[in-house]
């Protein structure tokens, strides 16, 4: 329990740093003045005021936020501030400023990711029988089967490959089968027998039903060099990006459906787990999380950076700002589909949990 809530607040704290500072850096360096650097929300943990800027640690770590000079639509600006001001300055720079917080996220992705390949190496799949992770309370952990194992033969017939083993299992229909198993150099026999299960894809639809144990393939860990790993980093960042923007389009069509949203309580799980399994692990779940947080503020909800980003567009368009009321409503608006969207998510976490327990 310890190390889950360490873990997620690691995870969390670090990526909203990253964000938040995406938008500071950017700030700064286009001539904007910065009131408040704060990452959570809340009551005030701690805080030093540097300069012109107030830096704040809150009690709500899950989320963030940089306060500009004239950056609320309704704030007075006196002529001294002007220069400085957020609403003051040219669509470019105001553009800027916003998207470097979602970009910061997407840089972190990339670099977390060539840093896995590059420290660790690539994991390939292996064309051996070879049982990579085990899922819980599924007829193979039930059998005793576990990581490592080599599956020889079924049933007396001798196995070669993955493909080979997959399609036994899956042809064997609910009958128990005697796996002939090598592990550590020490031969085993376990009888397992398979169970009628949906398979579901990469996006959690249902594809259909076989009969399955619960194993998952096994990979090799190959090496990688320093160019090669910055390769597959921005590759894999691009893969993310493209699956997520996917996944919402198939929510949005319904063909995923909503209890697969999660919230603070299952990231918080998912960290712990992946921090108990080693760097390599903890270090890509936080690649993915960033860039999920990267596309997620990119959506055009007024709120969020895109909606912001699109609001900019609307006015480089138009070649004026949006009027100020509807701007306001536009945000009164997605700060309730995002309070909304945030309860659902906690519910289905807290649903997730309960469900464990019972």
């Amino acid at each position: 329990m310890f190390t889950t809530i360490v873990a997620a607040v690691i995870v969390l704290g670090f990526l909203i740093l990253f964000h938040e500072l995406g938008h500071f850096l950017v700030a700064k360096w286009c001539g904007v003045g910065v009131v408040k650097f704060s990452i959570g929300f809340g009551p005030v943990v701690v805080g030093k005021k540097i300069g012109n800027t107030e830096y704040v640690l809150s009690a709500i770590p899950l989320g963030g936020f940089v306060k500009m000079v004239g950056e609320d639509l309704d704030e007075e600006i006196s002529p001294a501030s002007r220069s400085m001001a957020f609403q003051h300055q040219p669509l470019w720079k105001r553009f800027a400023i916003v998207f470097a917080g979602p970009f910061a996220n997407l840089l972190f992705a990339f670099v977390a990711f060539s840093l896995v390949f590059a420290l660790y190496g690539a994991r390939v799949p292996t064309d051996a029988p070879k049982v990579g992770n085990v899922v819980p309370e599924m007829p193979a952990a039930e059998a005793g089967l576990k990581p490592g194992d080599v599956v020889k033969a079924v049933d007396g017939q001798p196995i070669a490959t993955w493909e080979e083993l997959s399609r036994t299992i899956r042809q064997s229909g609910p009958k128990t089968l005697t796996l002939q198993v090598e592990r550590h150099g020490e031969h085993l026999e376990i009888a397992v027998t398979p169970k009628e299960k949906e398979e579901k894809n990469l996006f959690g639809e249902v594809t259909g039903k076989a009969y399955l144990i619960g194993i998952e393939r096994g990979f090799e860990q190959l090496p990688v060099s320093p160019l090669g790993a910055i390769a597959m980093g921005a590759q894999q960042t691009a893969w993310w990006v493209a699956t997520i923007f996917t996944s919402l389009a198939k929510m949005v069509q319904g063909k995923i459906p909503a209890s697969e949203i999660g919230g603070p309580i299952l990231i918080a799980q998912a960290a712990g787990e992946q921090a108990r399994l080693g760097l390599e692990y903890l270090l890509h779940f936080m690649a993915v999380i960033s860039v999920n947080l990267g596309v997620l503020n990119l959506l055009p909800v007024p709120i969020l950076d895109g909606g912001h980003l699109l609001f900019f567009l609307i006015e480089a368009v138009r070649r004026r700002p949006l009027d100020t009321r509807y701007r306001e409503i536009a945000q009164q608006v997605g700060l309730i589909l995002l309070l909304t969207l945030m309860v659902f998510a906690f519910y289905n976490d807290i649903a997730r949990v309960l469900q464990r327990w019972g």
